[in-house]
């Protein structure tokens, strides 16, 4: 056999097969997330969030020019950048494994026999094909992620690295170190996740080097490793562009030149220094300097990819994140300095005592002729402080979850082992070995697991252990038996895994020390590292795709393990075979059959079509406010790129925040006017007014906004707050604040319809709800003073409820959004419920919104699950008021749409609960049978759930998910008395019986 050939027929062969399932299972529009906003940013050539993805961008756009000017289509060629950015990453980690594999069966100089070319094909189709098939790999590889050409580069660099060695001794062999410098310069336009393959890959070119090396000098290249990270890390990435912005700032500041001469000079020096170094080492052949060198330029001119942000940034285009268009916000832009720091190795609790302020450096901002000063950045000095903080936030939901999970009081002051445990237990243990379980043993179900619960979550809980009670157990609840994501491997990739880890040990130390590095460097240390906080929008393990990359090398090479270890008295060609077909079978075709299910992503277009429906349910040249990315990105897609409403202004108020955003929405946008802020640029530019705090006038009455933008805005002392060191602020002086309306002006605009005049108030009059005012709000409060209703304002209903700004009262839901809406408040509703605006409510969920294809959909991940929920309470809103109003006929139709669009299959919880106050409003409706049906159904889901937890509870002598069995307990209960209520006897004698029978199961456990 012609092993050259066979390799690169393997290789390609992987590669087909990665992409063909990527496509086949292609999200077919945008997903949630992130996909939005890199979609829309890459189509017009934009600028995303910190820390940039310029080359991502880049090929993004050629993608979607695949589209031939079908803008529904560009989403989908933009995905396909994705899927076969992934399947390349299969092909080059086949070559990896095939490499090392080789490496390690076969001595230099020896002849490659059959059985041996068989046995290294067959350990690169496992381990390629195992990760190919893995979760959270699979998962990135069918949207439009920076993760998919994250792996990418990753997967060459390694490859590129064993390159090197394989040819090490041979002449110009060198270009392989400079090919892999290149790619990792390319790659920090993509995701810095890459940079942590440079220890392994210095390890590689130690040992190439060093053949026989002793403990003391790998330990030596081991913090030389980790040096050498921190130095492109912080000095090439951060630094330099530091070290020009200071340079700017002395040349404009001081000796009064333009912008950008500093800069200039700065680039003229260090393109000068690394000529002048490239050109000594060659003259002195000091062969590591000029690699050194060689390296560090190429690593620039990789990273020279950033220019794209700043040239776009320019343009002030509509997403312009930061705007980083001069030297500071673009220092602090790739610095990533929105999301503040952590604690590291030394550092506070969340309950240390803070006794002070201290300074730590200075926030610069360009002005008309010089930069300017816009701030300090301080931190809290604190009283007592620990090694390894783990548990620093002293965010309230962060706090709770400490206690909670560490079994706190109140007192406890955490100490360096509350930390380790923690560290180990949580961020370890929940947040990384989980994910490492989900992608090599199986998971339970897709719901989120990131909140430390310890019981029936095995597989996105705690306890990999359990897998064997739970694979024995014969009466699984429906919440896990009909979930797409229970997949069950049966350990078997783990265990194939660990025998490939311990025979490349045994067999070459080197190499697996590498692997063993390299896994270590892109799992663990990213969790130490990151120090992340509990309770994440979203599971994280995206973040650890690396380390899954290194063990899935080793799932490959156990097949030279098992035929080693377990065939060995077979003859090494049957040994050989029989041990690859196992590892298939054993790997990646289990794992591609249980997996499929829940990657299948090509029927379901609930983001998009969730996207289009919060833009069309607003009225012409409305002003619409997000929180969130769910309710942002993909609506900035709609926008952006299939241009759909592109009257209506969408402001995100998480970036509202920020200067450059507020400049952006005083400008027009598509076919948006500018919003009506009549602030000036001064008022709320960096470092002035920030956030302002409340300070308690003891004023009675509720006060005009537009009085209260006066004081706010105010360059007058005794208007302003004296602080103890002198200084004076702004602050926000009540919060009973009150807008005057037009009753005229209200029914000209049309917000409120002619035969509803008499519901409009005098003044909205509402309390604010929260102890400080930021720039944003300033905005948002300028907005309301002097929009005059020309413009409807909605926000997004799923946003938190203290972004409403206490204006609940004057809230109506319309379907997703809520609009502004100055009628007198109905004092029969609580500050907790919504209020329905009937009629085009009613407009919305029956003529306007689409619905992704949810109810026949293959399978919905959790956040379109959760969607599922959230129209389910809309129509049951609807169909209250309706009913409430006399409405039957209508109410009928509601009925009618919500079981032609809404899955019959319980998604999660609070899809029960939506169920069960939809069955009332059958019963009201007097929909007898189609509320029965219902109300079985979701009885025999419940009664299974219970029954399963009880089982739970009898084998371990204690309550299991007690809240989830109060739930459902409470919900069986309700059951019982809606269907008394209703006259359905028999139903209702029925649930009564099941009802009694669980109670009595949990009644030893005191469950209530």
């Amino acid at each position: 056999m012609n092993y050259s050939r066979i390799n690169t027929i393997g290789g390609w062969l992987c590669f087909i097969i990665a992409a063909l399932t990527y496509i086949l299972t292609l999200d077919q529009s945008v997903s949630f997330w992130d996909c939005g906003e890199f979609i829309s940013s890459a189509f017009r050539m934009e600028v995303v969030h910190q820390p940039g993805a310029p080359i991502v961008s880049m090929i993004q756009r050629l993608f979607s020019a695949l589209a031939l000017g079908d803008k529904t289509k560009v989403a989908y060629f933009v995905n396909i950048s994705s899927a076969l950015a992934s399947a390349g990453t299969i092909l080059f980690l086949f070559w990896t494994i095939t490499a090392l594999a080789k490496k390690t069966v076969i001595k230099k100089g020896e002849e490659i026999t059959n059985q041996k070319i068989i046995g290294i094909m067959g350990a690169g189709l496992v381990g390629a094909l195992a990760y190919a098939f893995s979760d959270s790999f699979w998962f990135s590889a069918v949207e439009a992620e920076v993760y998919a050409m994250s792996s990418l580069c990753t997967a060459i660099v390694f490859w590129g690295i064993l390159k090197w060695e394989s040819q090490a001794d041979e002449p110009k062999s060198d270009r392989w170190l400079l090919f892999v410098a290149y790619i990792m310069g390319i790659s920090i336009g993509v995701h810095i996740l890459n940079l942590l393959t440079i220890p392994a890959l210095i390890f590689v070119y130690y040992f190439k080097k060093n053949p026989s090396p002793n403990w003391q000098s790998i330990l030596k290249v081991f913090f030389v490793s980790i040096a050498v990270l921190a130095v492109v890390q912080f000095g090439i990435i951060q630094y330099v562009i530091s070290f020009a912005a200071s340079f700017d700032y002395f040349f404009v500041n001081t000796m009064g030149l333009s912008f950008g001469t500093g800069i200039l000079f700065f680039a003229v020096l260090l393109i000068g220094s690394l000529v002048y170094g490239i050109r000594y080492s060659m003259l002195k052949n000091k062969r590591v300097l000029n690699l050194v060198m060689l390296f560090t330029v190429l690593l620039l001119f990789g990273y020279s990819s950033f220019a794209l942000l700043i040239i776009r940034a320019q343009a002030k285009p509509n997403l312009n994140n930061y705007n980083v268009d001069n030297v500071f916000s673009f220092s602090r832009y790739v610095g990533r300095d929105q999301y503040g720091d952590r604690p590291l190795l030394y550092g506070e609790n969340y309950n240390s005592e803070k006794i002070g302020i201290k300074e730590t450096g200075k926030i610069i901002r360009k002005g008309d002729k010089q930069y300017e000063p816009a701030g300090t950045k301080s931190e809290y000095i604190f009283a007592d402080k620990t090694l390894l903080p783990r548990m620093y936030s002293d965010k309230p939901e962060h706090i709770n979850f400490y206690k909670n999970y560490m079994g706190f009081d109140d007192e406890h002051k955490p100490t360096l082992l509350d930390n380790l445990k923690y560290m180990f237990s949580f961020q370890t243990g929940q947040m990384y070995m989980r994910y490492f379980m989900w992608n090599f043993v199986g998971r339970q179900d897709n719901e989120d697991g990131q909140f430390g619960g310890k019981d029936g979550n095995w597989l996105s809980g705690i306890k990999p252990l359990d897998a064997i009670r739970l694979g024995n157990q014969k009466n699984l609840p429906p919440s896990i038996v009909e979930n797409k994501a229970y997949n069950r491997f049966f350990f078997l990739p783990l265990i194939i895994g660990l025998i490939g880890a311990l025979w490349h040990f045994k067999r070459n130390q080197k190499d697996a020390g590498i692997i063993g590095l390299l896994f270590l460097f892109t799992g663990v240390a990213i969790v130490v590292y990151l120090n992340s906080v509990p309770i994440e929008p979203r599971e994280r393990d995206y973040a650890y795709v690396g380390s899954f990359y290194a063990f899935a090398i080793w799932i490959g090479l156990g097949v030279f393990g098992l035929k080693d270890w377990v065939f060995q008295k077979l003859t090494p060609l049957r040994a050989s075979i029989l041990a690859t077909a196992i590892g298939l079978f054993g790997a990646p075709i289990i794992m591609a059959n249980q997996g499929w299910g829940d990657h299948d992503r090509s029927d379901s277009h609930v983001a998009r079509d969730m996207s289009v429906n919060y833009l069309k349910s607003c009225a012409p040249n409305a002003i619409l406010f997000t929180y969130g990315d769910n309710d942002t990105y993909p609506v900035w897609y709609a926008q952006e790129v299939e241009n759909i409403r592109p009257d209506v202004r969408v402001v995100n108020l998480s970036l509202f925040t920020a200067d450059w955003y507020i400049d952006g929405m005083r400008k027009k946008q598509n076919e948006s006017a500018p919003l009506p802020i009549t602030l000036k640029h001064e008022q709320y530019v960096e470092g002035t007014r920030d956030i302002m705090y409340y300070q308690d006038y003891k004023i009675a009455q509720h006060i005009e906004l537009q009085e209260i933008l006066d004081v706010l805005l105010s360059d007058h002392d005794e208007d302003k707050v004296t602080m103890t060191d002198g200084s004076k602020y702004n602050a926000l002086p009540t919060k009973n604040l009150k807008l005057a309306v037009n009753p005229q002006q209200v029914l000209d605009t049309g917000t409120v319809p002619k035969e509803d005049a008499g519901k409009i108030a005098g003044s909205m009059e509402w309390i604010y709800n929260s102890n400080f005012v930021t720039k944003g709000t300033l905005a948002l409060f300028d907005i309301l003073t002097h929009n005059n209703w020309k413009r409807p304002i909605y926000f997004s209903g799923a946003m938190p409820n203290e972004q409403y700004l206490g204006l609940n009262q004057y809230l109506y839901s319309e379907g997703l959004n809520k609009r502004l809406l100055p009628l007198k408040p109905d004092t029969a509703i609580t500050q907790d419920f919504d209020r329905v605006n009937l009629k085009p409510m009613y407009n919305n969920l029956m003529n306007v919104y689409s619905f992704g294809n949810m109810k026949y959909a293959n399978h919905l991940d959790r956040q379109s699950a959760d969607d599922v929920t959230m129209l389910s309470n809309m129509f049951n809103g609807l169909l209250t008021g309706l009913i409430n109003e006399g409405k039957i006929a209508e109410s009928k139709k509601v009925a009618n749409k919500y079981f032609e669009v809404i899955p019959a299959k319980f998604y999660s919880m609070r899809q029960v609960m939506s169920t069960y106050y939809f069955t009332e409003n059958l019963y009201r409706l007097n929909d007898l049978n189609r509320a029965n049906a219902m109300i079985k159904t979701t009885a025999d889901y419940i009664g299974k759930e219970l029954t399963h937890l009880a089982d739970v509870s009898e084998s371990k002598n204690q309550l299991s998910s007690e809240q989830n069995v109060r739930f459902y307990l409470g919900y069986l209960g309700q059951m019982v008395k809606i269907t008394e209520a209703f006259k359905q006897e028999s139903l209702s004698k029925n649930l009564e019986k099941q009802y009694n029978g669980l109670i009595v199961r949990f009644t030893p456990f005191a469950a209530g």
